[in-house]
Protein backbone atom coordinates (compact mmCIF):
# COMPACT_ATOMS: atom_id res chain seq x y z
CA UNK A 1 0.00 0.00 0.00
CA UNK A 2 1.30 3.46 -0.89
CA UNK A 3 1.90 5.60 2.18
CA UNK A 4 2.54 9.26 1.57
CA UNK A 5 5.62 10.76 3.23
CA UNK A 6 5.68 14.41 4.11
CA UNK A 7 8.71 15.19 1.97
CA UNK A 8 10.00 18.72 1.56
CA UNK A 9 12.77 20.46 -0.36
CA UNK A 10 15.31 22.93 0.97
CA UNK A 11 15.86 26.25 -0.78
CA UNK A 12 19.46 27.37 -0.46
CA UNK A 13 20.54 30.79 -1.70
CA UNK A 14 24.20 31.45 -2.31
CA UNK A 15 25.92 34.82 -1.75
CA UNK A 16 29.01 36.20 0.00
CA UNK A 17 29.85 38.84 2.58
CA UNK A 18 31.53 41.22 0.10
CA UNK A 19 28.48 43.42 -0.42
CA UNK A 20 27.60 44.35 3.16
CA UNK A 21 24.76 43.67 5.57
CA UNK A 22 22.15 45.66 3.66
CA UNK A 23 22.68 43.63 0.53
CA UNK A 24 22.49 40.36 2.46
CA UNK A 25 19.30 41.57 4.12
CA UNK A 26 17.74 42.09 0.72
CA UNK A 27 19.01 38.71 -0.49
CA UNK A 28 17.31 37.00 2.45
CA UNK A 29 14.14 39.03 1.89
CA UNK A 30 14.01 38.14 -1.79
CA UNK A 31 14.65 34.45 -1.09
CA UNK A 32 11.80 34.40 1.41
CA UNK A 33 9.44 35.97 -1.13
CA UNK A 34 10.44 33.43 -3.76
CA UNK A 35 9.82 30.50 -1.43
CA UNK A 36 6.53 31.99 -0.34
CA UNK A 37 5.49 32.42 -3.96
CA UNK A 38 6.47 28.88 -4.93
CA UNK A 39 4.52 27.37 -2.04
CA UNK A 40 1.50 29.58 -2.73
CA UNK A 41 1.39 28.61 -6.42
CA UNK A 42 -0.65 25.47 -5.82
CA UNK A 43 1.49 23.70 -8.42
CA UNK A 44 4.21 22.11 -6.31
CA UNK A 45 3.49 18.65 -4.88
CA UNK A 46 5.81 19.22 -1.92
CA UNK A 47 6.70 22.15 0.35
CA UNK A 48 9.79 24.29 -0.21
CA UNK A 49 11.63 25.19 3.01
CA UNK A 50 13.80 28.31 3.13
CA UNK A 51 17.28 28.00 4.66
CA UNK A 52 19.57 30.87 5.73
CA UNK A 53 21.68 32.51 3.04
CA UNK A 54 24.94 30.64 2.46
CA UNK A 55 28.03 32.86 2.45
CA UNK A 56 30.88 30.62 3.56
CA UNK A 57 32.32 27.16 3.08
CA UNK A 58 31.40 26.24 6.66
CA UNK A 59 27.74 27.27 6.32
CA UNK A 60 27.41 25.52 2.95
CA UNK A 61 28.98 22.33 4.26
CA UNK A 62 26.81 22.26 7.36
CA UNK A 63 23.61 22.98 5.49
CA UNK A 64 24.16 20.31 2.85
CA UNK A 65 25.09 17.73 5.47
CA UNK A 66 22.03 18.68 7.50
CA UNK A 67 20.00 18.03 4.34
CA UNK A 68 21.60 14.60 4.10
CA UNK A 69 20.56 13.85 7.66
CA UNK A 70 16.98 15.09 7.33
CA UNK A 71 15.02 11.97 6.33
CA UNK A 72 12.16 14.03 4.92
CA UNK A 73 14.37 16.33 2.85
CA UNK A 74 14.11 14.89 -0.68
CA UNK A 75 16.45 17.37 -2.33
CA UNK A 76 18.01 20.81 -2.34
CA UNK A 77 17.20 23.71 -4.67
CA UNK A 78 20.18 26.04 -5.10
CA UNK A 79 20.26 29.59 -6.47
CA UNK A 80 22.98 32.23 -6.48
CA UNK A 81 21.33 35.61 -5.88
CA UNK A 82 24.65 37.41 -5.98
CA UNK A 83 28.07 36.22 -6.96
CA UNK A 84 29.07 33.31 -4.69
CA UNK A 85 32.67 32.16 -5.22
CA UNK A 86 32.25 28.50 -6.07
CA UNK A 87 35.30 27.12 -4.31
CA UNK A 88 33.24 27.61 -1.13
CA UNK A 89 30.81 24.98 -2.42
CA UNK A 90 33.29 22.19 -3.16
CA UNK A 91 33.40 20.41 0.20
CA UNK A 92 29.67 20.67 0.78
CA UNK A 93 28.87 19.34 -2.70
CA UNK A 94 31.37 16.51 -2.29
CA UNK A 95 29.54 15.37 0.83
CA UNK A 96 25.99 16.00 -0.38
CA UNK A 97 24.15 12.78 -1.36
CA UNK A 98 20.61 13.73 -2.39
CA UNK A 99 18.98 15.11 -5.56
CA UNK A 100 20.13 18.57 -6.55
CA UNK A 101 18.33 21.26 -8.52
CA UNK A 102 19.96 24.41 -9.84
CA UNK A 103 17.22 27.01 -10.25
CA UNK A 104 18.72 29.61 -12.56
CA UNK A 105 16.48 32.59 -11.87
CA UNK A 106 16.57 36.10 -10.47
CA UNK A 107 14.30 38.03 -8.18
CA UNK A 108 13.24 40.69 -10.67
CA UNK A 109 11.64 39.68 -13.93
CA UNK A 110 12.46 42.83 -15.90
CA UNK A 111 15.48 45.12 -15.95
CA UNK A 112 14.50 48.35 -14.09
CA UNK A 113 15.58 50.53 -16.97
CA UNK A 114 14.98 53.91 -15.31
CA UNK A 115 16.65 53.19 -11.97
CA UNK A 116 19.25 50.49 -12.53
CA UNK A 117 22.68 51.33 -11.09
CA UNK A 118 25.77 49.44 -9.96
CA UNK A 119 24.32 48.71 -6.54
CA UNK A 120 21.44 46.95 -8.25
CA UNK A 121 23.84 45.12 -10.56
CA UNK A 122 25.98 43.86 -7.68
CA UNK A 123 22.92 42.71 -5.77
CA UNK A 124 21.10 41.02 -8.65
CA UNK A 125 23.73 39.09 -10.55
CA UNK A 126 22.33 35.58 -10.86
CA UNK A 127 23.38 35.60 -14.52
CA UNK A 128 26.91 35.95 -13.16
CA UNK A 129 26.81 33.96 -9.95
CA UNK A 130 24.92 30.95 -11.31
CA UNK A 131 27.52 30.46 -14.03
CA UNK A 132 30.30 30.41 -11.44
CA UNK A 133 28.35 27.88 -9.41
CA UNK A 134 27.38 25.86 -12.46
CA UNK A 135 31.01 25.62 -13.49
CA UNK A 136 32.11 23.94 -10.27
CA UNK A 137 29.17 21.51 -10.27
CA UNK A 138 30.07 20.52 -13.84
CA UNK A 139 33.78 20.25 -13.06
CA UNK A 140 32.94 17.96 -10.13
CA UNK A 141 30.75 15.80 -12.36
CA UNK A 142 27.71 16.12 -10.11
CA UNK A 143 24.35 15.28 -11.62
CA UNK A 144 21.73 18.00 -11.16
CA UNK A 145 18.58 19.39 -12.71
CA UNK A 146 18.92 22.84 -14.26
CA UNK A 147 15.75 24.92 -14.56
CA UNK A 148 15.95 28.34 -16.21
CA UNK A 149 13.45 31.18 -16.01
CA UNK A 150 11.70 33.59 -13.69
CA UNK A 151 10.62 31.92 -10.47
CA UNK A 152 7.03 33.17 -10.73
CA UNK A 153 6.53 31.84 -14.25
CA UNK A 154 4.12 28.92 -14.13
CA UNK A 155 6.11 26.91 -16.65
CA UNK A 156 9.17 27.21 -14.42
CA UNK A 157 7.16 26.15 -11.38
CA UNK A 158 5.75 23.19 -13.30
CA UNK A 159 9.30 22.13 -14.22
CA UNK A 160 10.23 22.34 -10.55
CA UNK A 161 7.16 20.31 -9.60
CA UNK A 162 8.10 17.69 -12.19
CA UNK A 163 11.64 17.46 -10.82
CA UNK A 164 10.32 17.10 -7.27
CA UNK A 165 8.49 13.92 -8.27
CA UNK A 166 11.65 12.61 -9.89
CA UNK A 167 13.65 13.45 -6.75
CA UNK A 168 11.16 11.58 -4.59
CA UNK A 169 11.56 8.65 -6.97
CA UNK A 170 15.31 8.78 -6.40
CA UNK A 171 14.83 8.90 -2.63
CA UNK A 172 12.26 6.13 -2.54
CA UNK A 173 14.17 3.85 -4.90
CA UNK A 174 16.43 2.70 -2.08
CA UNK A 175 13.39 1.63 -0.06
CA UNK A 176 11.84 -0.63 -2.72
CA UNK A 177 11.71 -4.28 -1.74
CA UNK A 178 10.55 -6.87 -4.27
CA UNK A 179 9.14 -10.26 -3.33
CA UNK A 180 9.73 -12.98 -5.92
CA UNK A 181 7.25 -15.84 -5.67
CA UNK A 182 8.99 -18.38 -7.83
CA UNK A 183 11.74 -17.78 -10.37
CA UNK A 184 12.03 -16.30 -13.82
CA UNK A 185 10.30 -18.07 -16.66
CA UNK A 186 12.60 -20.72 -18.12
CA UNK A 187 14.89 -19.64 -20.96
CA UNK A 188 13.54 -16.07 -21.12
CA UNK A 189 16.40 -13.59 -21.41
CA UNK A 190 14.91 -10.16 -20.87
CA UNK A 191 13.41 -10.78 -17.43
CA UNK A 192 16.77 -11.86 -16.04
CA UNK A 193 19.21 -9.43 -14.52
CA UNK A 194 21.93 -8.79 -11.99
CA UNK A 195 20.18 -8.39 -8.63
CA UNK A 196 23.41 -7.42 -6.89
CA UNK A 197 24.08 -4.61 -9.33
CA UNK A 198 20.44 -3.51 -9.07
CA UNK A 199 20.88 -3.12 -5.33
CA UNK A 200 24.13 -1.22 -5.82
CA UNK A 201 22.65 1.10 -8.45
CA UNK A 202 19.06 1.51 -7.27
CA UNK A 203 18.99 0.25 -3.69
CA UNK A 204 16.40 -2.41 -4.55
CA UNK A 205 16.15 -5.52 -2.39
CA UNK A 206 14.99 -8.49 -4.43
CA UNK A 207 14.14 -11.51 -2.30
CA UNK A 208 12.93 -14.97 -3.28
CA UNK A 209 10.26 -17.10 -1.61
CA UNK A 210 8.63 -20.39 -2.40
CA UNK A 211 5.10 -19.55 -3.46
CA UNK A 212 3.77 -21.88 -0.73
CA UNK A 213 5.14 -19.46 1.85
CA UNK A 214 2.48 -17.04 0.63
CA UNK A 215 -0.09 -19.83 0.26
CA UNK A 216 0.02 -20.33 4.02
CA UNK A 217 -1.17 -16.74 4.41
CA UNK A 218 -3.84 -17.23 1.76
CA UNK A 219 -5.19 -20.36 3.46
CA UNK A 220 -5.31 -18.55 6.81
CA UNK A 221 -7.72 -15.84 5.61
CA UNK A 222 -11.03 -15.97 7.46
CA UNK A 223 -14.05 -16.98 5.40
CA UNK A 224 -15.99 -13.94 6.61
CA UNK A 225 -13.26 -11.59 5.35
CA UNK A 226 -13.34 -13.31 1.97
CA UNK A 227 -17.10 -12.96 1.70
CA UNK A 228 -16.95 -9.30 2.68
CA UNK A 229 -14.40 -8.60 -0.05
CA UNK A 230 -16.44 -10.54 -2.62
CA UNK A 231 -19.43 -8.40 -1.69
CA UNK A 232 -17.27 -5.35 -2.33
CA UNK A 233 -16.29 -6.72 -5.75
CA UNK A 234 -19.92 -7.36 -6.65
CA UNK A 235 -20.94 -3.84 -5.63
CA UNK A 236 -18.03 -2.16 -7.45
CA UNK A 237 -17.69 -4.08 -10.72
CA UNK A 238 -19.98 -5.39 -13.43
CA UNK A 239 -20.45 -9.15 -13.19
CA UNK A 240 -20.26 -10.87 -16.59
CA UNK A 241 -21.52 -14.41 -16.11
CA UNK A 242 -21.66 -15.11 -19.84
CA UNK A 243 -23.59 -18.32 -19.32
CA UNK A 244 -21.56 -19.57 -16.34
CA UNK A 245 -23.29 -20.84 -13.24
CA UNK A 246 -23.71 -17.91 -10.84
CA UNK A 247 -22.70 -19.86 -7.74
CA UNK A 248 -19.61 -21.32 -9.40
CA UNK A 249 -18.71 -17.88 -10.73
CA UNK A 250 -18.88 -16.38 -7.25
CA UNK A 251 -16.74 -19.22 -5.90
CA UNK A 252 -14.07 -18.51 -8.50
CA UNK A 253 -14.16 -14.83 -7.61
CA UNK A 254 -13.87 -15.73 -3.92
CA UNK A 255 -10.60 -17.54 -4.66
CA UNK A 256 -9.12 -14.28 -5.94
CA UNK A 257 -10.46 -12.39 -2.91
CA UNK A 258 -8.74 -14.87 -0.64
CA UNK A 259 -5.50 -14.50 -2.61
CA UNK A 260 -5.70 -10.71 -2.45
CA UNK A 261 -6.16 -10.67 1.33
CA UNK A 262 -3.56 -13.33 2.04
CA UNK A 263 -0.95 -12.02 -0.35
CA UNK A 264 -1.34 -8.46 0.87
CA UNK A 265 -0.78 -9.56 4.47
CA UNK A 266 2.24 -11.60 3.36
CA UNK A 267 3.70 -8.55 1.62
CA UNK A 268 2.84 -6.24 4.51
CA UNK A 269 4.42 -8.51 7.11
CA UNK A 270 7.57 -8.74 5.01
CA UNK A 271 7.60 -5.01 4.22
CA UNK A 272 7.51 -5.65 0.46
CA UNK A 273 6.32 -3.08 -2.06
CA UNK A 274 6.32 -5.14 -5.25
CA UNK A 275 5.68 -8.76 -6.15
CA UNK A 276 6.35 -11.08 -9.05
CA UNK A 277 4.58 -14.33 -9.86
CA UNK A 278 5.04 -17.07 -12.42
CA UNK A 279 2.24 -19.14 -13.92
CA UNK A 280 4.50 -22.21 -13.81
CA UNK A 281 5.14 -21.94 -10.07
CA UNK A 282 1.77 -21.73 -8.37
CA UNK A 283 2.24 -24.29 -5.59
CA UNK A 284 -0.96 -24.59 -3.57
CA UNK A 285 -2.74 -21.67 -5.23
CA UNK A 286 -6.04 -22.65 -6.82
CA UNK A 287 -5.78 -19.98 -9.51
CA UNK A 288 -3.15 -17.80 -11.09
CA UNK A 289 -3.46 -14.48 -9.22
CA UNK A 290 -5.34 -12.21 -11.58
CA UNK A 291 -7.99 -10.00 -10.04
CA UNK A 292 -5.96 -10.17 -6.81
CA UNK A 293 -2.83 -8.75 -8.46
CA UNK A 294 -4.84 -6.10 -10.28
CA UNK A 295 -6.29 -4.91 -7.00
CA UNK A 296 -2.87 -4.89 -5.32
CA UNK A 297 -1.45 -2.78 -8.14
CA UNK A 298 -4.36 -0.39 -7.70
CA UNK A 299 -3.30 -0.04 -4.05
CA UNK A 300 0.22 0.93 -5.13
CA UNK A 301 2.13 -2.35 -5.28
CA UNK A 302 4.48 -2.98 -8.17
CA UNK A 303 4.07 -6.12 -10.26
CA UNK A 304 5.96 -8.09 -12.86
CA UNK A 305 4.87 -11.34 -14.49
CA UNK A 306 6.97 -14.45 -15.09
CA UNK A 307 9.52 -13.41 -12.48
CA UNK A 308 10.18 -9.96 -14.00
CA UNK A 309 11.49 -8.19 -10.89
CA UNK A 310 12.91 -5.21 -12.82
CA UNK A 311 9.50 -4.23 -14.18
CA UNK A 312 7.86 -4.89 -10.81
CA UNK A 313 10.25 -2.43 -9.16
CA UNK A 314 9.75 0.13 -11.94
CA UNK A 315 5.95 -0.05 -11.64
CA UNK A 316 6.27 0.55 -7.90
CA UNK A 317 8.68 3.42 -8.48
CA UNK A 318 6.39 5.07 -11.02
CA UNK A 319 3.38 4.71 -8.73
CA UNK A 320 5.35 6.48 -6.01
CA UNK A 321 6.32 9.27 -8.40
CA UNK A 322 2.70 9.80 -9.48
CA UNK A 323 1.22 9.72 -5.98
CA UNK A 324 -1.13 12.58 -5.28
CA UNK A 325 -1.41 13.86 -8.86
CA UNK A 326 -4.82 15.45 -9.32
CA UNK A 327 -6.94 13.62 -11.90
CA UNK A 328 -4.24 11.00 -12.42
CA UNK A 329 -4.95 8.64 -15.31
CA UNK A 330 -3.03 5.65 -13.99
CA UNK A 331 0.09 3.52 -14.00
CA UNK A 332 0.35 -0.21 -14.77
CA UNK A 333 2.33 -3.23 -15.81
CA UNK A 334 1.74 -4.00 -19.51
CA UNK A 335 3.02 -6.27 -22.24
CA UNK A 336 3.32 -5.87 -26.00
CA UNK A 337 1.00 -8.51 -27.42
CA UNK A 338 -0.02 -8.02 -31.04
CA UNK A 339 0.03 -5.41 -33.80
CA UNK A 340 -2.48 -3.67 -35.97
CA UNK A 341 -0.62 -3.06 -39.22
CA UNK A 342 -3.39 -1.49 -41.30
CA UNK A 343 -1.90 1.64 -42.94
CA UNK A 344 -2.93 4.74 -41.03
CA UNK A 345 -4.22 2.66 -38.11
CA UNK A 346 -0.96 1.14 -36.84
CA UNK A 347 -0.64 0.33 -33.18
CA UNK A 348 0.19 -2.22 -30.51
CA UNK A 349 -2.41 -4.03 -28.43
CA UNK A 350 -1.10 -4.04 -24.87
CA UNK A 351 -2.40 -6.53 -22.29
CA UNK A 352 -1.32 -9.51 -20.28
CA UNK A 353 -2.91 -12.83 -19.52
CA UNK A 354 -4.61 -11.26 -16.46
CA UNK A 355 -2.65 -8.58 -14.64
CA UNK A 356 -3.37 -5.02 -15.79
CA UNK A 357 -3.95 -2.29 -13.20
CA UNK A 358 -7.49 -0.85 -13.15
CA UNK A 359 -6.16 2.67 -12.52
CA UNK A 360 -5.74 3.00 -16.30
CA UNK A 361 -9.33 1.92 -17.05
CA UNK A 362 -11.69 4.09 -19.06
CA UNK A 363 -15.30 3.56 -18.06
CA UNK A 364 -16.80 0.38 -16.69
CA UNK A 365 -14.73 -2.36 -15.13
CA UNK A 366 -16.09 -5.90 -15.21
CA UNK A 367 -15.23 -9.28 -13.73
CA UNK A 368 -14.90 -12.29 -16.00
CA UNK A 369 -14.09 -15.90 -15.22
CA UNK A 370 -12.41 -17.62 -18.14
CA UNK A 371 -10.17 -20.63 -18.68
CA UNK A 372 -6.42 -20.07 -18.82
CA UNK A 373 -4.32 -22.57 -20.70
CA UNK A 374 -1.20 -21.79 -18.67
CA UNK A 375 -0.77 -22.69 -15.04
CA UNK A 376 -2.85 -25.87 -14.92
CA UNK A 377 -5.25 -24.43 -12.35
CA UNK A 378 -8.96 -23.63 -12.25
CA UNK A 379 -10.40 -20.80 -14.33
CA UNK A 380 -9.21 -17.52 -12.81
CA UNK A 381 -11.29 -14.40 -12.25
CA UNK A 382 -9.95 -11.15 -13.66
CA UNK A 383 -10.94 -7.51 -14.20
CA UNK A 384 -11.55 -6.55 -17.82
CA UNK A 385 -11.70 -3.06 -19.27
CA UNK A 386 -10.32 -0.83 -21.98
CA UNK A 387 -7.85 1.93 -21.21
CA UNK A 388 -7.99 5.69 -21.51
CA UNK A 389 -6.99 7.73 -24.50
CA UNK A 390 -4.09 10.14 -24.19
CA UNK A 391 -0.30 10.35 -24.20
CA UNK A 392 1.73 8.13 -21.90
CA UNK A 393 5.17 6.64 -21.51
CA UNK A 394 6.31 3.04 -21.66
CA UNK A 395 9.54 2.31 -19.79
CA UNK A 396 11.72 -0.78 -19.98
CA UNK A 397 14.74 -1.32 -17.74
CA UNK A 398 17.08 -3.87 -19.31
CA UNK A 399 20.33 -5.44 -18.16
CA UNK A 400 22.91 -5.33 -20.96
CA UNK A 401 25.42 -7.43 -19.04
CA UNK A 402 27.79 -4.60 -18.16
CA UNK A 403 25.20 -1.92 -17.36
CA UNK A 404 21.52 -1.08 -17.10
CA UNK A 405 19.69 0.84 -19.80
CA UNK A 406 16.33 2.55 -19.34
CA UNK A 407 14.36 2.78 -22.58
CA UNK A 408 11.58 5.37 -22.55
CA UNK A 409 8.99 5.54 -25.34
CA UNK A 410 6.32 8.23 -25.59
CA UNK A 411 3.11 6.57 -26.80
CA UNK A 412 -0.29 7.78 -27.97
CA UNK A 413 -3.10 5.67 -26.48
CA UNK A 414 -6.27 5.27 -28.48
CA UNK A 415 -9.50 3.33 -28.39
CA UNK A 416 -9.67 0.31 -30.64
CA UNK A 417 -12.01 0.57 -33.61
CA UNK A 418 -14.22 -2.32 -32.61
CA UNK A 419 -15.09 -4.27 -29.44
CA UNK A 420 -13.18 -7.48 -28.74
CA UNK A 421 -15.88 -9.57 -27.02
CA UNK A 422 -13.90 -12.80 -27.06
CA UNK A 423 -10.74 -11.32 -25.48
CA UNK A 424 -11.15 -11.77 -21.71
CA UNK A 425 -8.41 -9.40 -20.54
CA UNK A 426 -7.89 -5.71 -19.91
CA UNK A 427 -6.28 -3.91 -22.83
CA UNK A 428 -4.52 -0.75 -23.88
CA UNK A 429 -3.96 0.18 -27.53
CA UNK A 430 -1.24 2.62 -28.44
CA UNK A 431 0.89 3.88 -31.27
CA UNK A 432 4.50 4.48 -30.27
CA UNK A 433 5.97 7.82 -31.22
CA UNK A 434 7.03 8.86 -33.80
CA UNK A 435 5.18 5.99 -35.51
CA UNK A 436 5.01 2.21 -35.27
CA UNK A 437 7.72 1.58 -37.85
CA UNK A 438 10.35 3.82 -36.26
CA UNK A 439 9.21 3.33 -32.67
CA UNK A 440 9.27 -0.48 -32.81
CA UNK A 441 12.57 -0.55 -34.69
CA UNK A 442 14.22 1.79 -32.17
CA UNK A 443 12.81 -0.20 -29.24
CA UNK A 444 14.20 -3.45 -30.62
CA UNK A 445 17.50 -1.79 -31.56
CA UNK A 446 17.89 -0.63 -27.95
CA UNK A 447 17.11 -4.10 -26.57
CA UNK A 448 13.77 -3.19 -25.02
CA UNK A 449 11.69 -5.85 -23.30
CA UNK A 450 8.16 -7.04 -24.06
CA UNK A 451 7.10 -6.08 -20.52
CA UNK A 452 6.79 -2.39 -19.71
CA UNK A 453 6.05 -0.09 -16.82
CA UNK A 454 3.48 2.29 -18.25
CA UNK A 455 2.08 5.59 -17.00
CA UNK A 456 -0.19 8.33 -18.32
CA UNK A 457 1.02 10.67 -15.59
CA UNK A 458 4.80 10.80 -15.98
CA UNK A 459 6.85 12.44 -18.70
CA UNK A 460 9.82 11.29 -20.70
CA UNK A 461 11.85 14.03 -19.01
CA UNK A 462 11.01 12.80 -15.51
CA UNK A 463 12.11 9.26 -16.22
CA UNK A 464 15.24 10.39 -18.06
CA UNK A 465 16.09 12.63 -15.10
CA UNK A 466 15.62 9.67 -12.77
CA UNK A 467 18.01 7.58 -14.86
CA UNK A 468 20.56 10.41 -14.84
CA UNK A 469 20.29 10.68 -11.06
CA UNK A 470 20.82 6.93 -10.71
CA UNK A 471 23.86 7.03 -12.97
CA UNK A 472 22.52 4.76 -15.68
CA UNK A 473 22.02 5.08 -19.42
CA UNK A 474 18.67 6.20 -20.79
CA UNK A 475 17.45 6.45 -24.36
CA UNK A 476 14.30 8.22 -25.49
CA UNK A 477 12.00 7.27 -28.35
CA UNK A 478 9.57 10.05 -29.24
CA UNK A 479 8.52 12.31 -32.08
CA UNK A 480 12.11 13.52 -32.45
CA UNK A 481 13.55 10.04 -33.01
CA UNK A 482 15.47 9.37 -36.20
CA UNK A 483 16.74 5.82 -36.58
CA UNK A 484 20.15 6.75 -37.96
CA UNK A 485 20.76 9.23 -35.14
CA UNK A 486 19.33 6.79 -32.60
CA UNK A 487 21.72 4.06 -33.71
CA UNK A 488 24.63 6.45 -33.36
CA UNK A 489 23.41 7.46 -29.90
CA UNK A 490 23.49 3.81 -28.82
CA UNK A 491 27.04 3.52 -30.15
CA UNK A 492 28.19 6.64 -28.29
CA UNK A 493 26.48 5.46 -25.11
CA UNK A 494 28.30 2.14 -25.31
CA UNK A 495 31.57 4.05 -25.06
CA UNK A 496 30.47 6.44 -22.31
CA UNK A 497 28.85 3.82 -20.05
CA UNK A 498 31.34 0.99 -20.48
Amino acid sequence: MLQSKNYHFWFCTGSQDLYGDECLRKVAEHSAKIVEGLNASGILPYEVVLKPTLISQASIRKTLNDANNDELCAGVITWMHTFSPAKMWIIGLQEYKKPLCHLHTQFNEEIPYDTIDMDFMNENQSAHGDREYGHIVSRMGIERKIIVGHWANQNVIRQLASWMRTAVGVMESSHIRVCRLGDNMNNVAVTEGDKVEAQIKFGWEIDHYNVNDAVEYVNAVAKGDVEALVDEYYSKYNILLEGRDAEDFRQKVAVQAQIELGLEKFLTDGDYHAVVTHFGMLGGLKQLPGLAIQRLMEKGYGFGAEGDWKTAAMVRLMKIMTQGIKDAKGTSFLEDYTYNLVPGKEGILEAHMLEVCPTIADGDISIKVQPLTMGNREDPARLVFTSKEGTGIAASLVDLGNRFRLIINAVDCKHVEKPMPKLPVATNFWTPQPNLEVGAAAWIMAGGAHHTAFSYDLSVTQMADWADAMGIESVVIDNNTNLRNFKNELRWNSMYFR
